[in-house]
């Protein structure tokens, strides 16, 4: 059965985008603080129109033009942080895209989506960073989220067009059907140096920064560090 969703926003938007802005640490940028989209939107090669991200180094750009983050995780979210303001709509995440019956278990690297004229292929899992700590409060947020595998995951646009809340999410292609967004998960976090794995994921279609990490596992049998990324800068 091929796997099928409905795009869906907070309130009546399809979607979230959101300008950037000064963030919570000293020259820090984010534009992680989405709002919902009325009526069809034009999604383009980097993303949603009128949608911005606030550090162009690791957001952004063709492989990362639009974050999807299933809706269908809010509840465990909720129920290990409490009634938490954030999750009572879609958007807590940054996401663009939100969804009810597509996770990271059912979705494979280069799957290919229809949502409304556009179609989306997945490009990669979603790497959680620190602005997650600081949107919510909790200072350990990006290490719950990787740990928990619940991270989302991005779309290049193969072909630019319109969607609105309701379109279906359909998949129309499947190339790595073996290769699911949970098992790269599983080997980026917990299985790190395992070199079948390591070796059978440098023949996928990896985007540079994945390909790179592999590589380097591989060569040195070692796992990056990941402090920068989910600590981020000091506190101002």
């Amino acid at each position: 059965m091929r796997p099928a969703s409905r795009c869906r926003g907070a309130g009546a938007g399809l979607a979230e985008r959101a300008r950037a802005a000064p963030y919570t640490r000293p020259g820090s940028l984010s534009a992680i603080d989405k709002r919902a989209v009325a009526g069809r939107v034009r999604i383009g090669e980097h993303g949603l129109d009128g949608d911005e991200q606030g550090d162009r180094r690791v957001h952004g750009g063709p492989d990362k033009a639009v974050h999807h983050y299933p809706f269908d995780h809010y509840p465990a979210w909720r129920e290990e942080l409490g009634a938490h303001a954030l999750l009572a709509a879609p958007g807590a995440f940054g996401e663009n895209l939100s969804s009810i019956g597509l996770d990271e278990a059912s979705v494979c690297l280069g799957d290919r989506y229809r949502c409304g004229d556009a179609v989306l292929e997945v490009s990669q899992g979603r790497q959680p960073c620190w602005k997650l700590n600081d949107r919510f409060g909790v200072a350990d947020m990006a290490r719950r989220v990787q740990a928990s595998g619940r991270t989302g995951w991005y779309y290049r646009v193969i072909q630019g067009g319109e969607a609105e809340a309701g379109d279906a999410l359909s998949l129309i292609e499947r190339p790595w059907p073996q290769w699911s967004l949970q098992r790269l998960a599983t080997l980026l976090y917990t299985r790190t140096l395992d070199r079948d794995e390591l070796r059978a994921a440098s023949a996928l279609p990896l985007v540079p920064s994945w390909r790179k990490l592999v590589e380097n596992r591989l060569a040195r049998d070692a796992v990056e560090d990941w402090g920068s990324r989910i600590e981020g800068p000091a506190a101002g």
